[in-house]
């Protein structure tokens, strides 16, 4: 991880890692960490960039990412979410209990309210590093199945169905399947 912050930090401006605020078990909110991967100004230019095309407000309306970012930060950050070396800081958030290595992808204040409906299961259980929709398509799957991956995973929470996805998780790092 010395070796990523030090690419991070050599490369560009600003920390090298990044706090978002998530909501976690119970709906008790936790900064998820992840090495920082976007431009320092990435909340500017995503809003300046959707208010300009609107090819690309869709693709986000629908996906909640776009596929060719330009917040992302050239070679490295690109590198980083590819092989998903940007998660490894959420290993201190499972050391402290916030995180669960498998389990629904933490999600913030602002999709809780948006798909409160739908939402709803990401209360129910720790989030995880790793989870049923990393493994079932990622990016070649639109924000409503995600989160009906997640609900699934919540209403099944199991020792077997948790191995099945470290192995699957494993699989897809190694072959670099959908990625960011």
């Amino acid at each position: 991880m010395l070796v990523i912050a030090l690419l991070i930090r050599l490369g560009t401006k600003g920390p090298v890692l990044f706090a978002h605020q998530r909501v976690g078990l119970d709906g008790r909110l936790f900064p998820c960490l992840k090495f920082r991967t976007m431009v320092v100004d990435a909340d500017a230019r995503l809003a300046e960039l959707l208010r300009a095309d609107s090819a690309a407000a869709a693709e986000f309306s629908q996906t909640r990412k776009l596929r060719k970012d330009p917040r992302i930060i050239p070679i490295v950050g690109t590198t980083l979410r590819k092989l998903s070396l940007d998660e490894l800081p959420q290993f201190f958030n499972v050391l402290v209990g916030q995180m669960s290595v498998v389990g629904p992808r933490p999600v913030t204040p602002d999709e809780i309210s948006e798909h409160y409906g739908w939402a709803h299961p990401y209360t129910k259980a720790r989030p995880g590093i790793t989870g049923l929709w990393q493994v079932s398509g990622r990016n070649d799957l639109g924000y409503d199945e995600r989160m009906n991956l997640d609900a699934k995973y919540v209403r099944n929470l199991s020792f077997g169905m948790d191995l099945m996805i470290l192995v699957k998780t494993a699989a897809v790092v190694c072959l670099q399947r959908n990625g960011h």
